[in-house]
């Protein structure tokens, strides 16, 4: 079941990782709580409900030096509209981003509102291609508490484990 899975999962990541979602997505921008109000995002629209990480504790930012994830908040959340499911928190490389390059998803050239990647930065990166990357061999370093749970549809916790970064925690 994995390979069709990555198979329709891999065609939307290619698509769509380079480019943020429109400025008014939920998650862009600063969020706020109060005890009478709760959690609101951008423009006072609800907030999602605290994601899981791979390890089953909440879900920490990605370290970047971009605005990264689907939702351009720092975080590899995803949702309805995230058809590329970009949940892996990664450190890109040289040779992944070589990889993705020559799958169609140019993550180096910047392009309005996409700065490009070099290697060592951060990135919420799409669950089919880090899998289909680590089946290459060239998979990038993984930040365990910033990677979402939803990774786990396509990769296994060991092999996610595996490729952890020193940014991660030590896994359960």
């Amino acid at each position: 079941m994995r390979p069709l899975l990555l198979l329709l999962a891999a065609s939307a990541c290619a698509s769509a990782s380079g480019s943020p979602p429109a400025a008014s997505a939920p998650g862009d921008g600063p969020s706020t709580c109060d005890a009478s109000t709760g959690c609101t995002g951008h423009a006072g629209l609800p907030e999602r409900p605290e994601s899981r990480n791979v390890l089953g504790t909440g879900l920490v930012p990605c370290p970047s030096r971009h605005a990264t994830g689907f939702y351009r908040d720092g975080h590899c959340n995803t949702g309805p509209d995230d058809t590329g499911v970009h949940v892996v928190c990664a450190e890109v490389t040289q040779p992944f981003l070589e990889f993705t390059r020559s799958r169609g998803n140019d993550l180096v050239t910047p392009r309005p509102g996409f700065p490009g990647l070099r290697p060592g930065d951060g990135w919420c990166l799409c669950a089919s291609r880090w899998q289909e990357a680590f089946e290459a061999g060239v998979a990038p370093k993984v930040v365990l508490g910033a990677t979402h749970q939803a990774a786990l549809r396509t990769s296994r916790l060991q092999d996610l484990q595996a490729h952890a970064s020193a940014a991660s925690p030590p896994g359960r």
